[in-house]
């Protein structure tokens, strides 16, 4: 998908507006999976969540290939919106971001701290996706879809800098919504020449990345209920699963229970706060413990953008409604 020339001038790029996130090996994980796990802390950046890089690289290449638009729109559930709020006021953009009804309470806050107008619409990601395609021309505005070659480029600065920084590992875990995170990985593995097998994850409740890629085909569903709002997509993104379909070696689905059990132990054993899409890839990685033994593994904690009244039920011993 990239050189890996083409992906280090994406990292540079995305370094200059912010820091490499850490990655640590935390024995208290391995210890409960029987492996070596290392966790790469996207929670740990500027928006608490890895699409922050995607919106840097997006903003660069619109601000080069498109000039003259006065704005961008897009949908979301919460952490593509504040990348692309971000990058589009760092430029003096406006930012209109449609989610669905019901959205995050404080999600949407943050987008609208990061300057995004927001606006609601439809009862899930994919009805605000298409209101905010079918605004983009009558309002002048430039559509930012949910996956780009160039928020790829960026969001793939994470993956270089997770196998670069951590010893070689057998099988990372990433969880999926509309692709670009899985697609990172699988092209910085790619680009680095690693063995590395790469499983993506999905939630028992939003499983059309799973259904599109064991068929060869895009696969819609009907709903996508799940706590986990960032893997909440009903229908999958072609380009994407062009991708993620032949990279990955599996595709694992994860039940609500599970996210909410790794959520809390996030939290118990590192003390991090992880969303529910966050926590799905240590929620596979628990799954297939018994495949992993004595590995050395990585998830990848994408974000860690969660409601306080879920989080609260979590730590609690309770699993959120959708």
């Amino acid at each position: 998908m990239f050189t890996l020339p083409e992906l280090e001038t994406a990292a540079r790029l995305v370094h200059r507006h912010m820091e490499p996130t850490p990655q640590y090996a935390w024995p208290a994980l391995g210890a409960r999976i029987g492996a070596e796990v290392w966790v790469k802390h996207e929670n740990h950046g500027p928006t608490g969540a890895f699409k922050v890089r995607g919106g840097i690289t997006f903003m660069d290449w619109l601000a080069r290939e498109h000039p003259g638009y006065g704005g961008i729109v897009t949908a979301t559930r919460g952490n593509h919106g504040q990348s692309q709020a971000r990058a589009a006021s760092a430029l003096g953009l406006r930012a209109v971001v449609y989610v669905p009804r019901g959205n995050s309470v404080e999600k949407n806050a943050a987008m609208r701290a990061f300057g995004a107008e927001l606006r609601e619409h439809g009862d899930d990601f994919d009805e605000a996706r298409l209101e905010a395609m079918r605004v983009a021309e009558v309002e002048g505005l430039f559509p930012v879809p949910p996956f780009h070659r160039e928020l790829v480029r960026g969001v793939a600065s994470y993956a270089l800098e997770f196998f670069r920084a951590a010893p070689r590992l057998h099988t990372v875990y990433v969880p999926i919504g509309c692709g670009s995170g899985i697609c990172g990985v699988i092209a910085a593995r790619d680009a680095l020449r690693l063995p590395t097998e790469v499983v993506g994850v999905v939630a028992a409740n939003a499983l059309t990345a799973k259904l599109s890629a064991e068929a060869g085909r895009p696969i819609p569903t009907d709903s996508a209920r799940t706590f986990a709002d960032g893997m909440a997509v009903r229908v999958p993104v072609e380009e994407a699963l062009a991708i993620y379909g032949p990279g990955a070696a599996r595709i694992v689905a994860v039940s609500e229970d599970r996210i909410a059990e790794a959520v809390r132990l996030y939290f118990t054993e590192t003390h991090n706060l992880a969303e529910g899409a966050g926590a799905a890839a240590l929620a596979a990685l628990i799954a297939e413990r018994e495949r992993m033994q004595g590995r050395r593994v990585g998830v990848i904690l994408s974000g860690g953008n969660i409601d306080t009244a879920p989080y609260r039920a979590i730590l609690g011993g309770a699993t959120p409604a959708a």
